[in-house]
């Protein structure tokens, strides 16, 4: 698989706890944290597999202004799509960590599988075992 160098990045109400519930829901885990010296995340890159994202603390800075958290049950307008071959094993660990599945597992018109979930803050994401990179080597 080649890695993708478009690396979705997330604000989040609370960083901290969302960075370890996307560990315990998904499988992330921590590439690099930095602290806000608040108790909370400015910067976070979290890997699973190829894939990394990054997440932080919503803040009120310039930067602030161009991304918010996502508000729950409300759409989203962007959401990450994360290449996975264990895709039933993360579809049970993101359900038993109470992820809201949107589209329950199933085989894709494309290939693969697919399965589409929110998180607590209300985050869309995306696992399927689908792998367009390998499609076109």
């Amino acid at each position: 698989m080649t890695a993708s160098y478009a690396i979705p990045t997330m604000r989040y109400r609370d960083a901290k706890r969302m960075a370890d519930w996307l560990g315990e829901a998904f499988g992330f885990k921590p590439f690099l944290i930095v602290d806000d010296g608040l108790g909370g995340i400015s910067h976070a890159q979290l890997v699973l597999g190829q894939a990394m994202i990054m997440v932080g603390d919503a803040r009120d800075d310039d930067f602030g202004a161009f991304q918010q958290p996502a508000t729950p049950g409300e759409p989203v307008n962007q959401s990450a799509y994360i290449v996975v071959e264990e895709i039933e094993e993360i579809y049970e660990m993101a359900e038993a960590a109470g992820a809201e599945i949107v589209q329950e597992l199933d085989d894709a018109e494309h290939g693969g599988q697919f399965f589409a979930c929110r998180d607590p803050e209300g985050q869309l994401w995306n696992f399927g075992s689908y792998d367009p990179w390998a499609e076109a080597e």
